[in-house]
């Protein structure tokens, strides 16, 4: 599997994007534009490309980085419920700061999820079954308690309506000023590729971890910050965007492999291109309007994921 095709493809779908709208801009205009085309592809249409790109980029890795320390791969940062514990955290900054400024909202945000996110790799330390689907159950449960405390609050502070932005995922509203902090993903992602191989370790447990010389609760806290951190941030800026740490990695692990720092790449360019196409789609089914992408990826990923479980169920049965 050649990694510069699935390049090639998120070029291919950036270019689309950056042509779709409801204001006509074509290809062949590019060699004499009007002051409202420029401000239009590079205010807006650039911004909302660049942004699907990392967002999609963000939430792959970090699956792939949550499914790697808890050798689970059903664990995303939608099952171990740290976009709930962010959505929580940007909630309690609108609350104490009114008109809070983005950089409040994301401190705020990363604070809860790297909390909730811990409190859901202590959990899973403890409990003795460690079944494949229990382990995530447990972080479906604890996010939509999280849920409801947030939606409670909210009530309580009249402030359903203005949080509700954070629960669908949106790139309508990106324009330039609105999306640089998801700068933020890319070194992140870079620690992550650095520290490839001592994930990989700390995730075949402690014991095996301290006899290699390697400290597992530091590597074990890097891991959850890198991944709660990009996973904050993308909530901060578009919404929650289902799904995608979890059908990703587990694609690219049914294509790839499961070596961290050889997946990675792949993990990342998948992720851009099925939120770039999934945006696409959102933005042509109603033409000249659109629908929120969070309800598009959540169809769409909703039937990858039960496509991979199906695939994944025929495996096993041929091995038995």
């Amino acid at each position: 599997m050649k990694l510069r095709y699935f390049v090639i493809t998120l070029l291919l779908l950036s270019i689309v994007s950056m042509f779709i709208g409801v204001v006509t801009v074509t290809p062949a205009s590019l060699l004499h534009l009007s002051e409202n085309d420029k401000n239009i592809l590079l205010n807006s249409r650039l911004p909302r490309t660049l942004s699907i790109i990392l967002a999609g980029v963000a939430l792959s890795v970090a699956g792939l980085l949550m499914q790697q320390l808890t050798r689970n791969k059903f664990v995303s940062p939608t099952t171990a419920g740290t976009l709930d514990f962010a959505k929580l955290g940007i909630l309690l900054a609108m609350i104490f700061f009114a008109d809070a400024h983005i950089l409040i909202k994301l401190s705020f945000a990363i604070a809860s999820a790297i909390i909730g996110t811990m409190v859901f790799m202590g959990i899973v330390r403890r409990i003795k079954y460690k079944d494949a689907i229990f382990i995530p159950l447990v972080g479906l449960m604890l996010g939509n308690i999280v849920s409801s405390l947030a939606t409670f609050i909210a009530l309580r502070f009249n402030a359903i309506q203005s949080i509700g932005n954070f629960f669908v995922g949106d790139f309508s509203m990106i324009t330039t000023g609105r999306y640089e902090v998801l700068i933020i993903i890319v070194p992140m992602v870079i620690l992550i590729y650095f520290f490839a191989h001592h994930f990989t370790i700390v995730g075949m447990g402690e014991s095996f971890s301290r006899n290699l010389g390697i400290s597992y609760d530091r590597i074990m806290n890097l891991g959850v910050v890198i991944a709660a951190v990009v996973s904050a941030t993308v909530v901060v800026t578009v919404g929650v965007l289902p799904f995608l740490g979890l059908i990703v990695p587990n694609i690219v692990n049914l294509l790839v492999g499961d070596h961290l720092q050889k997946t990675l790449p792949f993990t990342a360019v998948l992720g851009a291109i099925l939120v770039m196409t999934a945006d696409i789609f959102s933005r042509l089914i109603i033409f000249p309007y659109e629908i929120p992408i969070g309800l598009t990826l959540g169809i769409l990923g909703s039937l990858i994921f039960m496509t991979l479980l199906l695939i994944r169920r025929k495996s096993y049965a041929e091995k038995i």
